[in-house]
């Protein structure tokens, strides 16, 4: 398979005249600039969300949490995982139609993001170094209030960010930024427990991003963080949807720097055609760098049809194990570190 590693490296707008994507390629940043303004498609189909997710080793648990404006519905969502158990509980607020009015920032390096309701308040707040999520969700489950104040330092770094187009929508496009690594500390409660997040272990990750998507689409994608020879480790891994040609998402941190990595393969065990996610996982890749073992311990599974609206999405999380190389070689040896992997299929 050839390597697809354009990367985009000059500033510019996103997108064309006509709607379509600049440059689609990878960069370190946000190096293209994002406008609703520019987009040629419906409000109805315009799609922004930031979603963090943590997860803590010292605590065997994770905590995601979702902003979204998806166009004709806005999700806003909290998720609480206990690995111990294992069990999950997520609580979602659906709105309609907010088409722009939840006001999201056009970039993820400055404005803050916020929902509140009466039921739920959250705000994803940026500072200089720093990003700091708090939330207070009322009868989060049984009746129980759900709060954090979870901070993450962000130092200089490097991120993955992707655009991709799609080959049979003009107008569609992918914009797309993870930032891995960043170690956090905070607190959060739920059901007479306290979560203390420790930055020497625990990390989070943000998935910022915006665009057009078609209606149809299933894809692939897996991060994971943490401490490897004393230092930051992070991956972002994926494909699936829209045109890749262009660069993968595929990537390794490591002490502040990325290394490009080529194509990877998730290869979830099946059996009578259909496929056993709490089942021992294997990945591979096409250049060698990223040979991992992964052993399940969840699946955060969520499956909606509404005929308009179908949604299969299966979240796995578990503790890979095997080897991923550097950009100059060095071989990195990877031990049981929690992360996740998921296969979603969507229409919407």
């Amino acid at each position: 398979m050839s390597q697809r590693n354009h990367e985009v490296t000059t500033a510019h707008p996103l997108l064309k005249k006509d709607g379509s994507p600049a440059e689609p390629g990878w960069s370190k940043r946000l190096v293209q600039v994002y406008s609703r303004d520019q987009i040629k498609a419906p409000k109805i189909r315009i799609k922004e969300w930031d979603y963090y997710l943590v997860i803590s080793n010292k605590e065997q648990a994770g905590f995601a949490f979702t902003i979204s404006d998806d166009g004709y519905i806005g999700l806003q969502s909290v998720s609480l995982l206990d690995f111990s158990v294992p069990c999950e509980h997520t609580e979602t607020v659906l709105n309609a139609f907010p088409m722009g009015k939840m006001k999201l920032p056009a970039t993820s390096e400055q404005g803050d993001v916020c929902y509140h309701d009466k039921r739920l308040n959250m705000e994803f707040l940026k500072t200089p170094g720093k990003r700091r999520i708090v939330s207070n969700f009322k009868n989060f489950q049984d009746g129980k209030l759900f709060k954090c104040d979870i901070t993450l330092d962000e130092p200089e770094m490097d991120t993955m960010v992707i655009c991709k187009p799609w080959k049979e929508k003009k107008t569609a496009f992918y914009y797309n930024q993870k930032i891995n690594c960043m170690r956090t500390s905070g607190t959060v409660e739920f059901d007479g427990r306290v979560y203390t997040l420790d930055p020497a272990a625990d990390f989070g990750t943000l998935d910022w991003g915006r665009g057009v998507w078609t209606y149809d689409n299933t894809w692939y994608w897996g991060s994971g963080n943490g401490e490897v020879n004393g230092k930051a480790f992070g991956f972002n891994i994926g494909y699936g949807f829209a045109d890749d040609s262009a660069a993968t998402e595929n990537i390794l941190f490591y002490d502040g720097k990325c290394h490009k990595l080529d194509e990877i393969a998730f290869n979830i065990p099946e059996r009578d055609g259909k496929k056993c996610y709490t089942e021992p996982w294997t990945f591979t890749s096409s250049d060698g760098r990223f040979e991992m073992d992964f052993v399940p311990i969840l699946d955060r599974a969520a499956k909606i049809d509404l005929k308009v609206i179908v949604s299969d999405q299966h979240q796995v999380f578990g503790r890979m194990s095997g080897k991923a190389v550097l950009d100059d070689g060095t071989v990195l040896e990877i031990k049981d570190l929690l992360c996740f992997a998921e296969d979603v299929h969507n229409k919407y």
